[in-house]
């Protein structure tokens, strides 16, 4: 029997162990876990190249839970240590690196701690964070020389045994020790939830306990079904063989799709399509990223990538190693370039993740111009679902931009697509003004602008639907890249402002007359909530219509979405209440003697435009409703 202390200077370092190594107590699982595979994938490879001739046998890793005893074992069969090995790995590497951990993490943030944690490689001494007493069962898988079993045990002090005992099979058996503050470890669901969530794709089969599942009899029924009965075997929690480990030639649509419901059990919608990524130069990268449909609505949910180093869950936060307007996709991404205890501050600083990111995006890029080269037809059928990444990715990323320019469609109220050089091509003869300019006129909403919408059609003008969530900050965006370009809603002034020609209309009314028809039209204004503006219109014009100016419109739009400033959510809405100067019933109310009269047909006309913006609510709409019908009466 040998009997030891663990060579330390710092004091009390089990309990910043036990307390403070990783935010997460649960992540002893995985950690313990993690060994085993390790341990089991050393004795295959050392098999493959013939330095071990023995039989494998049966490698699966054993988790057993003992609640009276209060103990939870890990079990494998892998190469196994000798006593000299147990010294070597456990009482000096692991442990130095504790006590350097502990030195290095006064007085650092959180990120750095994970960072050193990552650095260091502690895997074995999280154990503590949930034992009172850890003990290590181990046989090597060597022949001959000193290579009896031995069993290691510490009780959380700077003190451990080192003893020979009788273990007949190789490998290894963790024993932990749960302490009374971590009894919750001891229910099987809590266990298995941990199981799923790290160890689901571990590379070497992981059994916990047993599951009843049913099995076809071999026999039928009296009407022919086939009979069932209900079976007890043994649970295994891991898929060894996942999809992105494997070759894209030998995977099927299928495949892909199966292991997406694999992933995501709760959604019940197929991916778009997916991207495999297998690379192995400059960094070592696989996994698999399937577009979701999204629809106009953003999920913003950005935990549906699972990162994973060698098939050992890591994160689902991935932030640094995705662009951001990637988060947004499902799917793995697996790399052993990224240490398990990602911190922020590493994922800063790290230029492999940064490789790791610049590749991800191009990857996506090419997947979205092989798909819109090769079958233009299903790229359109698919465009609604797709452009929200799409979007959302050229106003956030400069080189995402120049790639997806090639890819990006414009959607007009005919149902049409067209790229940005097509829809150039489409409307710069009629949509050019005075200026030179190219005006793209677009509507967020085609039921409440239609009557904006079929005045520009009258004119031969073209009108985009861009309704989604990000197309205000798109906006903005295209104008700083489009030469000689704007922007303007159908809906943000009358057509003929809005793209301004070199003829205009004359006016049926004098500057006397509108001055005399201001004041008439400002007591429907609602205290300077309406300019009015007097515009000479076609007389197949409306005779009043309130437009909202576009620079104002937008702004609150995008401050809703946070993008805007602060102060743009307090400010009132300001409309324009545009009077057609050149429209019949405009006339009439400039020549009508009765005053009363005159107020009626004003705030009828006036109430009509708000109307049609969706503006007239409560008391003014049952009002409204009301002069309709002493009107219709009259």
């Amino acid at each position: 029997m040998q009997k030891g202390t663990i060579n330390i200077q710092t004091e009390n370092i089990f309990p910043i162990i036990k307390k403070f190594l990783y935010s997460d107590h649960d992540i002893f699982l995985r950690e313990i876990v993690s060994n085993a595979v390790d341990a089991t994938q050393k004795l295959k490879t050392l098999a493959s190249l013939g330095k071990f001739k023995g039989e494998l046998g049966d490698l699966t890793i054993h988790i057993e839970v003992d609640k009276k005893n209060k103990t939870i074992k890990v079990i494998d069969r892998g190469i196994g240590m000798t006593g000299e090995e147990v010294g070597k790995y456990i009482n000096e590497i692991a442990f130095s690196s504790a006590e350097e951990f502990v030195k290095k993490y006064k007085g650092k943030s959180e990120d750095d701690k994970n960072a050193l944690i990552g650095h260091f490689g502690l895997g074995f001494y999280s154990s503590f964070m949930v034992s009172e007493k850890v003990e290590i069962l181990t046989k090597t898988y060597k022949k001959g020389g000193s290579t009896k079993a031995v069993k290691w045990e510490c009780d959380g002090s700077p003190n451990y045994t080192l003893t020979e005992t009788d273990k007949t099979d190789r490998g290894t058996e963790i024993i932990l020790h749960i302490a009374d503050d971590s009894l919750d470890f001891l229910e099987e669901f809590k266990i298995l939830e941990l199981l799923k969530k790290y160890s689901r794709f571990l590379p070497v089969p992981i059994q916990f306990g047993t599951e009843k599942i049913s099995e076809k009899t071999g026999k039928k029924d009296k009407d022919g079904n086939d009979e069932y009965k209900e079976v007890e075997k043994p649970r295994i929690i891991n898929n060894t063989k996942p999809t992105w480990t494997q070759k894209p030639a030998d995977l099927t649509d299928e495949d892909y799709k199966n292991f997406y419901r694999e992933l995501y059990p709760m959604n019940f919608d197929d991916p778009l399509f997916h991207i495999h990524l297998n690379v192995d130069y400059p960094f070592n990268l696989t996994g698999i990223l399937y577009f979701p449909k999204v629809k106009k609505n953003i999920e913003v949910q950005r935990d549906k990538i699972q990162l994973y180093s060698n098939q050992v869950f890591v994160t689902d936060s991935v932030e640094g190693i995705v662009p951001d307007f990637l988060t947004l996709l499902h799917g793995v991404l697996d790399s052993p370039d990224i240490p398990l205890n990602v911190s922020r501050s590493y994922l800063q600083s790290d230029s492999n993740v940064k490789k790791i990111s610049n590749h991800i995006m191009k990857k996506v890029a090419d997947k979205l111009e092989e798909l819109f080269k090769n079958n233009r037809e299903d790229y359109e059928k698919k465009w609604d679902d797709i452009k929200v990444f799409i979007i959302y990715g050229m106003i956030s990323e400069e080189k995402f931009y120049d790639r997806a320019k090639k890819i990006f469609l414009f959607k007009n109220t005919d149902g049409k697509y067209f790229t940005f050089e097509e829809y150039k091509k489409h409307i710069e003869k009629t949509q050019t003004d005075k200026d030179k300019k190219l005006v793209y006129l677009y509507t967020n909403d085609e039921k409440e602008q239609h009557a904006f919408i079929e005045s520009a059609k009258g004119k031969s003008y073209d009108v985009l639907i861009m309704d989604g969530v990000l197309d205000n900050h798109l906006v903005n965006t295209l104008e700083q890249k489009l030469e000689n370009s704007s922007f303007s809603r159908v809906d943000a002034d009358i057509i003929d402002k809005l793209i301004k020609k070199e003829d205009e209309q004359p006016s049926k009314l004098t500057d006397k007359d509108k001055e005399k028809l201001k004041p008439v039209f400002e007591k429907q204004g609602e205290n300077g909530k309406y300019a009015i503006v007097f515009e000479s219109l076609s007389e197949k014009d409306q005779p009043v219509m309130i437009t909202q100016p576009e620079f104002m419109r937008r702004m609150k739009d995008m401050s809703k979405l946070g993008g805007g400033m602060d102060y743009m959510g307090t400010m009132p809405d300001s409309y324009n209440l545009v009077v057609n100067t050149n429209h019949p019933v405009i006339s009439t109310i400039l020549n009508e003697k009765d005053e009363k009269r005159q107020d009626e047909l004003t705030n009828q006309l006036t109430d009509l435009a708000k109307l049609s913006q969706n503006l007239l609510k409560g008391k003014e709409m049952t009002d409204f409703i009301k002069r309709s019908i002493d009107l219709i009466g009259k």
